[in-house]
């Protein structure tokens, strides 16, 4: 085992200290001294929520299966440790080796959420690394970001050297074959990053001049030399079978947010919500075959000794062969009471058979997400979901023993009326109603609950709303309150909990989700007074940032409220997530009009996913 980097004074000290010393079961250990590339892979959040993210472990898998590289992880200190770590001069470290990060060749930071932006900043500086791009040196590692955020990466783009842009198992071979060469050459800098913005997917922002128009807009994003590509064209993988998938994934000494085995059984989504980003960032729609997720299932439990799988996608009942699946992982496991999770699954395909046999290992609430409380902005948002889905599929539920109901909503999607408002209440009145109409006295084990919550809507690049106005402020705090106010007004209003999502954290993702370039001074300016942790709301301050916006002289309104054209510059206009802007701006049209689009295998709507040659485009 390594010599650990915090001594035993400091980590009795701090809470949780398994945060920081590695060493857990299945850590990936090699010689760094027999390798020729050392990454850091970071997840700028605390341990265990990094350590709930498949995205990290896949990498990590891959990297580690090639001789000539050694991956490390790292995340970000608790605030406890960062003060520490400030005050003796201790560098961050990766918990395999302990070492510090600045003696890595690269440092890879998943981007996952806006808010972590200052986290960001966190890690490179605790690190000894320069915090703006150009003043790095070939001393300091290449700091490369990936994740959904890098589909606008403008905000940050100031910190980064590269950034990745889609799916990470592709084109890391042709980037380090490069990075060797320049390790071992006179090639400057600028000559690797210059050469490595011509490799697919591979986004250089030193590599774009970006222009401004006088009203702020932007005027253009053009390459800064001869030869780099106009756009960077996300990178997909097509043969999702053959993937590196993690067989022995790293298991935390403590319980992490999502602490089970996770098999990813499809990715992408046929749905096409127009306010989900990752369903149409993550097109076209690849499923893994049964019996290659079978044989991930038995080795991944004998391999990690969890007893619990989670089936991770955008929408998993999606999946077509989910009833076999059910089947085998309920069957095959039976002295080991393996515990089975279903996340995203829609009501209107949500089979009471799968419900019972799920039931019979896990009892657990009833989760989805209707998103809107009228089938009118249901449309608009093209859910494609019906009331009559809603509650027919609650009715199989209450009939199959469920008597805990959760839902998901948004506030502040386009078009909302107060009507869309106080149809939030009424919808889980009438499921309520089901219940007691549906479920006879004797039959009832304990008493009906249903927890409604509502986020604050952000439109997102990438999706027929980024054209979209985000609702004010003071509109979304009426609209909230007057849905609480509707909820006590319903019959069943003592079996009812609703709750809504803190504003000041999502209007500042809102900022940071559509902005520009502009932006990175903004990030630097609050972390320089003390901001981290943004997306934990006991860390986050609103204050910090009105006076950071105020003395740099951003007007948040124009990110925010602020309606686009479909004719602007957009700052993500120079990356191709495979989704045409004909197609968004199209869907944005229907959206208008309250029309619904089809799921993509009902009929193809030419996106542009087919560009890619695999996935649901082309079965069949």
């Amino acid at each position: 085992m390594a010599k650990l980097a915090l001594s035993d004074e400091i980590l009795m000290a701090v809470d949780k200290p398994s945060r920081y010393i590695g060493n857990e079961i299945n850590m990936v250990v090699k010689d760094p001294e027999k390798v020729d590339i050392r990454f850091a892979m970071c997840f700028p959040d605390v341990y265990e929520i990094g350590m709930s993210y498949l995205g990290i472990q896949i990498l990590y898998d891959m990297f580690n299966r090639r001789e000539d590289t050694y991956c490390e992880r790292v995340y970000s200190p608790w605030p406890e440790l960062d003060r520490i770590m400030r005050e003796q001069g201790i560098p961050l470290f990766s918990m395999e080796t302990q070492s510090p990060i600045r003696d890595f060749d690269f440092l890879g930071i998943t981007i996952q959420y806006e808010m972590c932006y200052t986290n960001i900043l966190q890690v490179i500086d605790l690190s000894g690394i320069p915090l703006l791009s150009k003043d790095r040196t070939k001393e300091d590692p290449i700091v490369i970001g990936g994740g959904p955020c890098t589909y606008n990466p403008e905000p940050v783009a100031d910190f980064f050297d590269i950034f990745y842009i889609g799916e990470g198992e592709e084109c890391y071979d042709s980037l380090l074959k490069l990075y060797k060469t320049y390790k071992n050459s006179d090639m400057t800098r600028r000559e690797y990053l210059r050469q490595a913005s011509s490799i697919p997917g591979i986004y250089v922002p030193q590599m774009y001049d970006v222009s401004y128009n006088e009203d702020g807009t932007i005027r253009s994003i053009l390459p800064a030399e001869e030869g780099v590509p106009d756009e960077v064209v996300k990178v997909v993988v097509n043969d999702f079978s053959a993937a590196s998938y993690p067989m022995k994934p790293v298991v935390p000494y403590l319980r992490a947010t999502q602490d089970r085995v996770v098999l990813e059984v499809m990715r992408g989504c046929i749905r096409g919500c127009r306010f989900c980003q990752a369903g149409m960032i993550y097109r076209p729609t690849r499923q893994k075959p049964v019996e290659l997720i079978k044989e991930y299932a038995e080795t991944m439990l004998k391999n990690t000794g969890y007893d619990e799988i989670s089936l991770s996608s955008l929408s998993t009942s999606d999946y077509e062969q989910l009833p076999e699946l059910m089947d085998y992982l309920i069957g095959h496991f039976p002295d080991q009471h393996i515990q089975i999770s279903l996340p995203s699954l829609r009501i209107d395909a949500f089979s009471l058979d799968v419900m019972k046999k799920v039931q019979d290992i896990h009892k657990v609430s009833l989760t989805f997400a209707p998103e809107a409380g009228t089938q009118r902005l249901r449309n608009v948002i093209n859910k494609g979901l019906t009331e009559e889905d809603i509650l027919s599929g609650v009715t199989q539920a209450f009939a199959g023993g469920w008597n805990k109901v959760k839902l998901y909503f948004m506030m502040g999607l386009p078009t909302e009326t107060i009507e869309d408002v106080e149809g939030i209440p009424e919808l889980c009145e009438k499921i309520s109603e089901i219940y007691f109409d549906t479920v006879p006295k004797e039959q009832r084990i304990g008493s009906l609950q249903i927890t409604a919550s509502a986020s604050y809507f952000v439109p997102k690049p990438f999706t027929p709303f980024q054209w979209a106005p985000m609702l004010d402020r003071q509109s979304y705090l009426d609209h909230a309150h007057h849905a609480r106010d509707h909820f006590r007004k319903m019959r069943n209003a003592k079996r009812m909990k609703f709750a809504f999502h803190d504003e000041d954290i999502s209007l500042m993702e809102g900022i940071y989700a559509r902005g520009d370039r502009r932006l990175s001074a903004l990030v630097l300016e609050v972390y320089r007074q003390g901001g981290i942790f943004d997306a934990w709301t006991e860390f986050f301050s609103m204050q910090r940032y009105r006076d950071a916006m105020e003395s740099l002289g951003i007007d948040p309104e124009f990110y925010l409220t602020r309606a686009r054209s479909v004719e602007e510059v957009l700052p993500w206009d120079h990356i191709n997530c495979g989704v045409s802007k004909q197609f968004l701006i199209r869907e944005w049209e229907n959206a208008k009009k309250e029309q619904v689009t089809p799921n993509c295998r009902e009929a193809c709507q030419g996106c542009g996913a087919a560009r890619f040659g695999g996935g649901v485009c082309f079965e069949g």
